[in-house]
């Protein structure tokens, strides 16, 4: 039904032509359209691009295009940037912006030097065939060194690429005097199947060689015991970097028996260059390791179908920092509930918190015990990096320690199985993480800290949850001469997508092609290797390779048929996650790949092969502090202030980074949320419209991010009357999805429902039962959202006539709203009094009908009509705009409740006081009796003259702080708390205040549909649901406390 409105827009229309349509009203491009992106943003589709993705201010360091007019000395320049001062914000805004500088301009060298060395430009420096090493552009590449066997070989080598690049991250990331410890600049390029690890170059080691300091070492296993004010320094830096990373001192056995100070694993050595700066290296084994991959001797057999631990094809498998911090997070909690649990067996928590009581202090020092900490008398949590590291052997008299520190990464490994996987599982079912593709997958699942090789028992958990439907949205050339590698491409990718492939055709074809360029007809033997290779070869490689690292017993089946029919896989989408991995740009074109034969992709339709560079991110420590600070007021619900915090990151970010930067991109798109809520549609739009001009040049056109900005921009335009513009937003969201993840997805509900709201007519009615559809089957037939999907189906169903179809559905709601909050609830009245209103208008129609065709307007009743704003605060309902809004009233509120209850208290401790002492005088002065009674009972009439006067404040501050432009977005929670007391407003007070934001019904009709929506917005941010039950506060001020305590 959605195909005769999109089919004359193309899957790949670029985006950048279509920003200008929107921006047609103006006569010149935005910024953010004509300043270069820091880093190249890599596209599957080759197009000729209108900008340049060469950082402008490469000039400045000596970076030419053929990187031969001057070698610039990359570590040079980045720590010279890392020395500027940092006195002022100025002064940190200069610098963050010369860190970026530098570090993008090394990528883009990178990058160049990768494509050079590969394609044979460039000769070996070290003479090596085995291990070889390359200097292009001043940036120093290594090829893959075969590690020792018992590595685990190329993997192991890949593996401590990734763990030294990540490393490099942790340790810049550090603030302080800890910036005194350096880094090199590194950077990996993926280019043709194989992987190059670029650095900066190393400074020269300061001072001669000693004996007793191989290679001049100051820090590391062989450093040696010299003793120097260089090397106390260097401990020092170490020492308190190791205390910010959470790792433990240690000490290990030498080559030669003895003890070995360290804070870091074996591998990391510490230098003291010859520019005087500290330098630290080989720090991929900084994070602990995963003891779920870590076999010990006498657990051979323990190793089962889903058990840990498990052996894996390399020995380097380490936690992620994400999920370092998380379990030290967790064993926190476990600590203060051990602590509070010894005191309650001690005579209870307030006894042993008195001062000089030994039992707190015993209390601490038991619960420092059962979560393991390393220190007995405050909780303190480290790891020991080289525990499980092969080859490393740890003195006799340490045998404790290390136990301990095994026990606890058995419960990291432990917390990563029971609680991080659950936990992701959970998340995309309620819809915090909805990944759309492979990209979006991978960084939901670090943001959780678990790595990637849980992916086989990630999808084995899920195919055993008895929610295993609602998570189906989450399951899925080296050699070659330069010549042939647009033929090698396409074959490959043949052999992907084409279940029945034949490799002859192309062969001959490719030859043919390398006669005509003068290449000679046979060629190297090797360099036509690639076109012996079949389908059913790839797909076996490929097979094994996913048993021996996901563990999928079930395989692959033979061809990517299987895929697509077991698990709904997507071809184009497959061919799009292939390209974007190796960087192979495809020609701009529609792709036929159903057939089973014939080959879709021919080589003249690959454009490039670009180098895939992962490196490190400069901080941005100003803007993303306050950006931070903003999105805790956001949770707080304070609009206004995170408003003005909002707008003050984003000046941030634009000093540093021109906006071009994915943080900066998130931070935007919260400022138009938040200015739309706070009732600013236009500056929404204006903001919006930047935000989608960044995510697509600074992530890429497709990206997930990027489809979610082009629904928000569309409500946005709705809002300002512009219904067109806001429909192709919507319908170019569709096609994106569609062609990253296919139909069945989360979000497609989502961009369904909003059309569905756009649109007019059986298209509209069309779309929302899909969104229906979709909803029911990931979120549940009783999930709010599902109930909402019902109300708005019902609302258009009316509309369009058919008031017994939308009193079904309105039944179906009804039914939803009762089961999960109760026949009391203001939502299943609500919901009740909308059904009655239906009920009673097909009445009418039914009696007109019978009593042959009475006068009965065409139109349904102008009650039943949905106004625009109902429209636009369903849409923003829907896509969880208002998300942050329904919680402002509740904490504003909240707090001057806090207020008013400690002026309170304090008031009745003084009377109680003044009472005591009064009585005291009245004891011993029997003759004043009468006067001092007097005294009493004046001073207790103040007081509470005072409390009511105090409470009357509060009233006229809360009273105050209630702006009508926020009435039409907090709906019911609105009503609750005008005045502070939602117990004495009566009902028609409370429907008199939803009736702004209804839709366009009577009264009491309007505030039933506005609950309804509130519903399903408050059971997201649940600000005012806890439980199934609404948070009303009662008069009584000690039901209050108890409310407020609760939710």
């Amino acid at each position: 039904f959605w195909y005769d409105e999109m089919k004359c827009s193309c899957v790949c229309y670029r985006a950048v032509l279509f920003i200008d349509r929107l921006c047609s009203f103006r006569s010149s491009l935005p910024a953010e359209e004509i300043l270069s992106t820091p880093y190249r943003t890599l596209s599957w589709l080759g197009i000729s691009s209108l900008h340049s993705h060469k950082p402008s201010f490469s000039a400045r360091l000596g970076l030419d295009q053929d990187l031969n007019a001057q070698a610039p000395d990359w570590n040079k320049e980045l720590q010279a940037a890392r020395d500027l001062p940092q006195r002022s914000l100025e002064e940190r805004l200069q610098r963050d912006r010369a860190l970026l500088q530098v570090n993008s301009a090394f990528v883009w060298a990178v990058a160049q030097a990768a494509e050079k060395v590969i394609d044979g430009f460039v000769d070996s420096v070290s003479g090596s065939h085995e291990d070889p090493a390359f200097l292009c552009g001043g940036v120093f590449l290594s090829m893959p060194a075969h590690r020792d066997h018992w590595l685990g070989g190329e993997r192991s080598h890949r593996a401590a690429q990734r763990h030294e690049l990540r490393c490099v991250q942790a340790y810049s990331d550090l603030d302080g005097d800890l910036q005194n410890l350096h880094t090199i600049p590194t950077a990996l390029a993926d280019y043709r199947g194989v992987r190059l690890s670029a650095q900066g170059l190393a400074p020269g080691i300061q001072g001669a060689e000693q004996a007793e300091v191989p290679n001049g070492l100051l820090y590391g296993y062989s450093a040696g015991p010299l003793e120097n004010p260089s090397r106390r320094k260097l401990l020092e830096l170490v020492a308190q970097s190791a205390k910010a990373l959470s790792l433990q001192r240690h000490a290990v056995l030498g080559l030669t028996g003895h003890q070995l100070p360290l804070f870091t694993s074996v591998d990391a050595q510490g230098i003291l260059g010859a520019d005087g700066r500290y330098y630290l290296l080989d720090v991929y084994r900084t994070m602990p390791a995963d003891a779920n991959f870590h076999v010990e001797d006498g657990e051979e057999g323990a190793e089962t179908e889903g058990s840990f631990p498990r052996r894996y094809p390399h020995v380097l498998c380490r936690l992620r920092p994400e999920l370092v911090k998380a379990f030290i997070q967790h064993k926190h909690a476990q600590f203060s509930q051990r602590v509070k649990a010894h005191m309650e067996e001690n005579g209870g928590v307030e006894e042993c918190m008195k001062s000089a009581d030994s039992r707190n202090i015993d209390a601490v020092r038991k619960a420092c015990k059962d979560v393991g900490s390393i220190s007995d008398i405050i909780f303190e949590m480290r790891f020991n990096p080289n525990v499980y590291s092969p080859g490393v052997q740890f003195p006799s008299s340490d045998s404790d320690a290390v136990e301990l520190q095994k026990r606890l990464l058995k419960e990291a490994a432990s917390f990563i199985i029971n609680d991080r996987i659950p936990e992701f599982m959970n998340d995309c079912i309620h819809g915090t993480d909805i990944p759309m593709d492979g990209a979006s997958l991978r960084q939901a699942l670090h943001q959780k800290g678990i790595n990637l090789r849980y992916l086989g028992h990630l999808i084995l958990s899920i195919s055993q949850s008895d929610l295993k439907d609602q998570l189906r949205h989450i399951t899925w050339l080296r050699s070659v001469e330069t010549s042939n590698l647009s033929a090698a491409a396409s074959h490959f990718l043949c052999c992907l997508l084409v279940p029945h492939f034949s490799s002859a055709s192309n062969g001959e074809e490719s030859k043919k092609r390398s006669r005509r360029r003068g290449r000679g007809g046979g060629g190297a033997a090797d360099s036509t290797a690639w076109t012996a290779l079949s389908v059913n070869e790839l797909w076996s490689l490929i097979c094994q390779d996913a048993q021996e690292t996901y563990r999928f017993k079930e395989g692959l089946g033979s061809n990517v048929d299987h895929l697509v029919e077991q698990y709904g896989l997507q071809k184009i989408s497959l061919l799009r996650e292939m390209c974007l991995k190796t960087g192979i740009q495809l020609r701009l074109r529609e792709y036929i790949l159903d057939n089973r034969n014939k080959a879709p992709i021919s080589p003249e339709d690959v454009l490039n092969i670009l180098p895939v560079v992962k490196h490190i991110t400069t901080t941005t420590t100003d803007a993303t502090r306050m950006f931070k600070v903003a999105q805790n007021s956001l949770q707080k619900g304070l609009l206004e202030q995170a408003y003005e915090q909002l707008k003050e990151a984003t000046y941030l970010f634009g000093r540093v980074c021109d906006d071009l930067h994915p943080e900066a991109c998130h931070c935007l798109s919260q400022l138009a949320k938040v200015a739309y809520v706070q009732g600013h549609p236009a500056e929404a739009r204006s903001v919006q419209l930047r935000v989608v001009v960044i995510s697509e040049r600074v992530l890429g056109f497709d990206h997930p991010n990027t489809i979610q900005q082009y629904v928000l921009l569309a409500v946005y335009l709705l809002a300002g009357g512009e219904t067109a513009l806001a429909q192709r937003c919507l319908y170019r969201a569709k096609v994106l999805l569609l062609t990253v993840h296919g139909a069945d997805h989360p979000y497609t509900a989502v961009i369904d429902a909003s059309l569905g709201l756009v649109l007019q007519g059986e298209q509209a009615l069309q779309y929302l039962q899909s969104s229906l559809k979709l909803n029911s089957s990931f979120r549940g037939d009783t999930d709010l959202t599902t109930a909402l999907m019902h109300h708005l189906l019902a609302q258009r169903l009316c509309v369009a006539g058919d008031y017994r179809g939308g009193m079904n559905h309105e039944k179906e709601a009804h039914s939803i709203f009762q089961s999960k909050c109760g026949e009391d609830h203001p939502q299943t009245k609500c919901s009740s009094d909308f059904l009655r209103n239906i009920t009673q208008q097909a009445v009418r129609v039914e009696r007109s009908i019978r009593q042959g065709g009475a006068e009965l307007c065409d139109a349904p009743p102008e009650g039943l009509v949905p106004s625009q704003d109902t429209t636009l605060e369903q849409l923003a309902l829907v896509n969880g705009i208002l998300k942050t809004s329904y919680s402002t009233r509740m904490m504003e509120f909240k707090e001057k409740l806090k207020e008013r209850k400690a002026a309170e208290e304090a008031e009745k401790a003084k009377l109680e006081n003044s009472e005591s002492t009064n009585e005291n005088k009245a004891s011993e002065l029997q003759t004043n009796n009468g006067e001092v009674t007097e005294e009493t009972t004046a001073n207790a009439e103040q007081t509470q003259e005072a409390t009511d006067a105090n409470a009357e404040s509060q009233s006229s501050e809360t009273d105050s702080s209630e702006k009508p432009d926020h009435s039409k977005m907090n709906g019911q929670i609105e009503s609750h708390l005008h005045n502070g007391d939602c117990a004495t407003k009566n009902k028609s007070e409370e429907e008199e205040q939803q009736s702004n934001i209804t839709n366009g019904v009577s009264t009491e009709s309007q505030s039933k549909s506005s609950n309804i929506m509130t519903s399903v917005n408050e059971a997201q941010s649940e600000s005012a649901v806890v439980s199934g039950k609404e948070c009303v506060v009662k008069e009584d001020s000690g039901d209050s406390e108890k409310q407020v305590e609760t939710e």
